[in-house]
């Protein structure tokens, strides 16, 4: 029962070991006498929290422990010519059945050699610890150099009986053994059925018997077996895909490439180890996709302008995992994208309805690259850049600006005007989310910008707006899309409509005050005149008629004791009032312009008035005035030969009108955008440009000191991108503005170099 160390005749006791390990190896019986007096039992026992390992007495550790010195080297050396007379008597059985049966032989004794093995070298936990660890190269001398990764050295006994195994099996018979694995695994592709775990365990016993190398471990594995199963692959799949190349069309081409490639992936998981599975799997894309490629390449066009949905998704699978495989097909989709926009956009060059148009064309190709593309990247490039193309597009040698800026923003406008009949708030949300879709691809943000703030205007101006809360989410849309700045002003604008609804509120109290009574009932709203895009240059003076006349006296008293040094312009031209006409069989309320109301009050005292007559009562220009009475003899509440307003012109009050309504409104050709108004829009955006790109370009040169031309360009179209892509003449001439201005100066010396002036 003890381990104290005594004499030991080694021969005598390794006979009787030797008949007993030839029964481990082979998996055989061994009698439990045998057994236990010729191995250990290890026995645990836990005594207060201390762990006590005891080994009973036995032959195989008074070997280890003998005197006058131990037997170990002896017990590895004689262990070792054990292992390998066993094996060279297993190759001589397995050589002499014959290739027929060899892959089947070699299976059974591998599988009852690695099992034994596995058996012995717990068997031999007490050598291996106590005499070969000692010996042997730690993890870290052979990961750092200190010593040679082949270096000799001594191998537990589990590791050295693999190694004989490689050693005197497989180096003897390797090359049979691959031939023969390599015409199953063919058989195996032609449909015949073949032996799975054979085939696989010959192949992994090529990796299993090198597993204890830690740097190489599928060294012999990939040399004797995996290079050249790769190389028969390629082969076998390159004749393959010039048959199926010149049987079938490329439509069943592909299929049966995919079908292809998902039997070898089986295939791989049948009977290779797992470090082989992409490199088969990128051997047969390589001979049936990469080799043919230009030949997909060239079906890609007829593809996607058919928009063959399972062509394409096959296409797709297969070119994706190739260098530059998808290139030409994302080529083809953005152009086939193109040609469908501008097919559906050009004919609505001038109507709002592009917007649905385009957006048409937008969620039929998302849907079709989520679906068939898997929602690639790439594709959704290609979408971005097809869909901007059309979107910005401009008629070549054409100085118009482009309109969708100005068509996005009236599109917009008829989204949220009261007049929008038949849409809920789910749908205006959903088509509101759409417009925003198409504004991120417009170039020139700053265009629509100023549309959409006009517009805006006006239904502020004319309680026009379907919803505030609309509103106010499309503003919160567009500040996300482009930042607090750009939206500013618009919520500046919503702010002067709350705040005017206080200054009505004390306008009223203040009058109650004073005890006056205006007779009318007065509304009004204050603008910052910074905020809206109304500009008082143009703003049309004319006699204020006699029953507005305390109204504004007593407001204009108001408002300057309540803020004092503040000065109100009043913009008779954007107001409106409500008005009754009593004169014919029944009354009607008439909502109209101050204009229009000043024109039709000097027919309180006549029936008939000359348009001279008429002028000197208003005070309003010829033109204008024109224009006024115009809009009411086109209504009918005036009349005058031919229809037509001139200076000669007699108006008459038709006291013979006639209304299905008894209100209605006649101020929707005020309101009408005019030819003058869109371009003192694009002549106002130019010159906030100007202004932008010298902002721009001053902030760059206080940062940066000095800076070469062609970098200051980048930084400048990088910073103005958000909100236009400025011309490279505009920034040029920016930038000459501002050495005009002594801003920056060219760097003696250099023509391509500027420095900031602080």
């Amino acid at each position: 029962m003890s381990l104290k160390p005594r004499r030991v005749d080694f021969d005598a006791t390794w006979k009787l070991l030797k008949e007993t390990l030839e029964g481990v190896i082979t998996c055989g019986s061994v009698q439990r006498v045998t057994w236990n007096d010729r191995f250990s039992y290890p026995c645990t026992l836990n005594f207060h929290h201390r762990c006590c390992f005891y080994v009973f007495d036995n032959r195989f550790n008074l070997l280890c422990t003998a005197l006058p010195e131990p037997h170990g080297d002896n017990l590895y050396q004689s262990t070792k010519e054990f292992l390998e007379d066993h094996v060279r008597n297993l190759l001589s059985t397995i050589i002499s059945s014959g290739e027929e049966h060899m892959l089947e032989l070699y299976h059974k004794h591998w599988e009852r050699y690695n099992t034994g093995a596995g058996y012995l070298n717990q068997l031999y936990g007490y050598l291996n610890n106590t005499y070969i660890k000692k010996q042997k190269y730690s993890d870290a001398d052979v990961n750092y150099g200190v010593f040679p990764v082949d270096a000799d050295c001594l191998l537990e006994i589990g590791e050295l009986a693999k190694d004989i195994w490689k050693n005197l099996m497989i180096d003897s018979i390797k090359g049979r053994l691959v031939v023969l694995i390599l015409q199953e695994i063919a058989k195996d592709r032609n449909g015949y059925d073949v032996n799975q775990t054979v085939i696989h365990s010959v192949v992994t016993s090529f990796v299993d018997v090198s597993e204890y190398k830690k740097k190489t471990p599928l060294e012999l594995y990939q040399e004797i077996f995996e290079a050249q199963f790769l190389k028969e692959t390629g082969e076998f799949y390159r004749h393959e895909a010039a048959r199926l190349k010149a049987e079938c069309t490329c439509s069943d081409y592909l299929e049966k490439v995919i079908q292809r490639l998902d039997n070898e992936n089986f295939r791989s998981r049948k009977f290779l180890h797992s470090t082989s599975y992409a490199k088969v799997t990128q051997e047969v894309q390589a001979r049936m996709v990469a080799d043919i490629i230009d030949f997909l390449h060239g079906e890609c066009k007829e593809m996607v302008e058919q928009e063959k949905r399972k062509d394409l998704t096959n296409l797709y699978i297969l070119l994706k995992p190739i260098h530059k495989g998808l290139d030409t097909l994302v080529k083809e989709v953005e152009t086939h994208i193109k040609q469908q926009g501008m097919q559906s956009v050009l004919s609505l060059q001038n109507d709002p309805a592009f917007v649905e148009a385009m957006l048409k064309v937008y969620h039929k190709f998302k849907e079709l690259i989520c679906d068939v593309f898997s929602n690639d990247q790439v594709f959704t490039g290609a979408l971005d850049k097809a869909c901007s193309a059309v979107i910005n597009h401009k008629p070549q040698n054409s100085r118009t600006p482009n309109r969708s800026p100005e068509l996005l923003a009236k599109y917009c406008d008829s989204l949220l005007k009261k007049s929008t009949k038949g849409v809920g708030d789910v749908e205006l949300d959903e088509k509101l989310s759409g417009s925003i879709i198409i504004f991120k691809y417009l170039d020139d943000k700053d265009v629509f910008q100023r549309f959409y703030s006009r517009m805006l205007a006006k239904r502020l101006i004319y309680s026009q707006s379907a919803s505030m809360d609309a509103e106010e989410s499309m503003i919160t849309r567009l500040k996300q899309a482009c930042g607090y700045e750009f939206t500013n002003k618009l919520h500046r604008m919503f702010t002067d409509v709350s705040v005017s609804v206080d200054h009505v509120t004390d306008f009223n109290n203040y009058l109650k005050e004073k005890k006056e009574n205006l007779g009318i009932s007065f509304n009004i709203l204050v603008f910052q005149a910074g905020a809206w895009p109304i500009t008082q240059q143009n703003n049309i003076t004319f006699h204020i008629p006699q029953q507005l006349e305390k109204s504004v006296h007593l407001f204009e008293e108001f408002y300057s004791k309540k803020y004092s040094g503040r000065k109100l312009t009043w913009m008779q031209s954007l107001s409106n009032v409500e008005m009754k006409l009593c004169y014919l069989k029944k009354s009607y309320i008439v909502t109209m312009s101050t204009f229009q109301m000043a024109t039709l009050l000097p027919f309180e005292s006549a029936n008939s008035l000359a348009f001279s007559d008429i002028q000197t009562s208003t005070n309003l220009p010829e033109k204008e005035l024109a224009k006024q009475l115009q809009t009411l003899v086109d209504t009918k509440i005036l009349i005058t030969d031919n229809n037509a307003v001139t200076e000669e012109s007699v108006l008459k009050l038709n006291l013979a009108y006639n209304n299905k309504r008894t209100k209605f409104k006649i101020v929707a050709a005020i309101q009408k955008e005019t030819p003058q108004e869109v371009e003192s829009t694009h002549s106002s955006v130019d010159e906030d440009r100007k202004l932008y790109l010298q902002a721009a370009i001053v902030r760059i040169m206080k940062a940066r000191k000095s800076i070469r031309h062609i970098n200051l360009v980048h930084e400048v179209i990088s910073q103005a991108r958000n909100r236009f892509t400025p011309s490279i003449p505009m920034i040029k001439k920016s930038i000459e503005t501002l050495i005009e201005k002594a801003y920056l100066e060219r760097i003696t010396g250099t023509t391509d170099e500027y420095s900031y002036i602080a």
